[in-house]
């Protein structure tokens, strides 16, 4: 199961990774400025720190699942759960990132007079 793990958690963050930008009501907009706009608010969106947040995750998901992993085996089932938890900690830390930055963008288009849909 293990195994599985780190694949399947890999693809989902592709996944996430490949996601198209927010959808705006059109009318009325002059797509040109929209697409400046859109690149001014992605670049705001870059001083999320997701390294912060990936790393973040990873340690307390480390921590968290040494902890599980000691108190049911011994210290290879410790060690073994730790990686899991810290993969599990990893992933959870770039979704939330990635949730922060869409969250900037949307904002940030907002706050410009756009009407962003999703």
């Amino acid at each position: 199961m293990t195994r599985l793990l780190l694949p399947l958690m890999l693809l989902a963050l592709l996944c996430g990774c490949a996601a198209r930008g927010p959808i705006i009501d059109r009318q009325g907009v002059d797509m040109a400025q929209y697409q400046r706009d859109l690149a001014d608010c992605e670049a705001y969106a870059t001083e999320v720190d997701t390294g912060r947040k990936v790393g973040g995750g990873a340690l307390a998901g480390a921590v968290v699942g040494g902890a599980v992993g000691a108190i049911l085996g011994d210290r290879h089932t410790a060690a073994r759960i730790a990686g899991v938890g810290a993969v599990t900690g990893s992933a959870r830390g770039a979704g939330t990132a990635a949730t922060e930055k869409r969250s900037v963008v949307r904002q940030c288009l907002n706050g410009r007079g756009y009407r962003v849909l999703n």
